[in-house]
């Protein structure tokens, strides 16, 4: 996940801080160096790291924090502060009345993730109520259209094309003039990127919004290329005029600069970030969130947020209820595993716990990845569906054969039953902890364990 890394580091410095008592000035100098080169390994633009340095040290080496009963939480805080100052406040794209066209133009180079983002965003206003046109204007890369017609599809959102023998200023003409006489509100221009900058790109894209009335100009960049990303996001402000910006892959492997450099450089808001391959893996960018995961205090307003978009309440209350009567079957179970993976996964979800990050996360992850996700899915899957909702009835017979239908050791199956049993008995002894008697208001009644 990206900031692991700078997650970890950050988190042993203030560790150190913690522990001393009182600071003196000198630690704090020493504490900043370490965090600086945490943030320069992180691929944070240079001129950012300096500025962002020096705001810090100015406000922590004042006698209010060094005298402070508790110098090193007040240094954290103001590490925080400044994250946040540093990566703007969270805004979404502006869309005008329904009565009236938003046109949205994504940009950016090929590979950056721009023609799903295309689908991604349709949906989210799709969503609001919005009816929304995706339009195919990127004649250059085979398979492109294509590409959007199936994303469409999925979402559920129409998408205009007239092949790959128009002129992309032409195509999105004609979009906005299908949407204007179809009653639509929103149109999404997917248009042409390169692998690299070109200025046939650049002239393509000017020559768009001089004829069709651009309301939201964005680029999406992909996160891992680091500061290549606050680069091309540099170059397109000056040449085209965006007004924001959506990182993509940022569940990947990545150091993470780009969301810490963008704001600072270019001025321009990071709007959306792309957490995973879904196309419901899109969430608004909120910069005092992404501080908190930063720094390991978790996400948790996030967390209830996906909870609340992929969560069935009905189902979860009727959870509850099971749980709190030690009802709870393996096809609850199964479900619960369904709602969780809608939520993006067991990684999505550890990356918004507060003070889990790093080697800890991986450990986790480790214990509870994919694939004995996807075992333990297979021998639930075995069970006929008495044995699923009465799983006391599981003799040694009807193991060997939930085992051979899964094609597992039957010791697996042993595990997994013996841990249902002990998760069943520790529900039971938790009734507070599953919403008392507002139940869908309690932790359980949100959360798929």
């Amino acid at each position: 996940m990206a900031f692991d890394s700078l997650s970890e580091k950050l988190q042993n410095v203030f560790k150190n801080l913690r522990g001393k008592g009182r600071l003196t000035e000198a630690d704090v100098k020493a504490a900043l160096k370490e965090v600086k080169l945490a943030l320069l390994e992180a691929d944070v633009s240079f001129k950012v790291v300096k500025q962002f340095i020096k705001a810090v040290e100015e406000r922590a080496v004042g006698t209010d924090v060094l005298e402070s009963l508790t110098p090193g939480q007040t240094v954290i805080k103001i590490v925080h502060e400044e994250m946040i100052r540093l990566m703007g406040t969270a805004e979404e794209i502006r869309l005008k009345p329904s009565n009236e066209i938003t046109v949205i133009m994504m940009t950016g180079l090929q590979g950056a993730g721009k023609t799903t983002t295309a689908a991604k965003l349709a949906g989210k206003f799709k969503i609001k109520g919005r009816k929304v046109l995706l339009a195919a204007c990127d004649v250059y890369r085979p398979a492109a259209i294509k590409q959007l017609q199936v994303n469409g599809e999925k979402q559920g959102v129409e998408v205009f094309s007239m092949g790959d023998q128009h002129k992309p200023v032409n195509i999105a003409k004609a979009a906005v003039e299908h949407a204007r006489s179809h009653g639509m509100s929103v149109v999404i221009l997917d248009t042409a990127g390169r692998l690299h900058i070109d200025e046939d790109m650049m002239n393509e894209l000017i020559e768009i919004k001089e004829h069709v009335d651009v309301t939201q100009t964005v680029l999406v960049v992909d996160s891992m290329t680091g500061q290549d990303a606050v680069n091309v996001a540099t170059t397109f402000t000056d040449k085209v005029g965006i007004d924001g910006v959506i990182l993509t892959k940022l569940d990947g492997d990545t150091r993470g600069g780009a969301a810490l450099s963008i704001r600072a450089v270019t001025g321009k808001p990071i709007l959306y970030v792309g957490m995973g391959e879904k196309l419901s893996d899109l969430e608004q960018f909120h910069p005092d969130r992404m501080a908190s995961r930063i720094l390991g205090m978790g996400d948790i307003l996030t967390m209830i947020e996906k909870a609340q978009e992929s969560i069935d309440e009905d189902k979860s209350r009727q959870m509850v209820q099971k749980l709190k009567k030690n009802q709870f079957d393996f096809e609850d179970y199964l479900e619960s595993m369904n709602q969780m993976k809608k939520m993006g996964g067991i990684s999505s979800l550890l990356s918004m716990m507060p003070g889990v990050g790093g080697s800890q996360m991986k450990q986790i992850e480790d214990a509870m990845d994919e694939k004995k996700m996807a075992r333990i899915e297979a021998i639930i899957l075995s069970m006929t569906k008495k044995e699923r909702q009465n799983p006391d009835i599981l003799n040694p017979s009807r193991k060997r054969r939930i085992a051979n239908g899964a094609g597992v050791d039957i010791s697996e199956v042993n595990r997994l039953v013996k841990q249902f049993e002990q998760s069943r008995k520790m529900m039971k002894q938790l009734p507070g902890m599953m919403g008392g008697k507002r139940g869908k208001r309690g932790m359980f009644g949100k959360l798929p364990f």
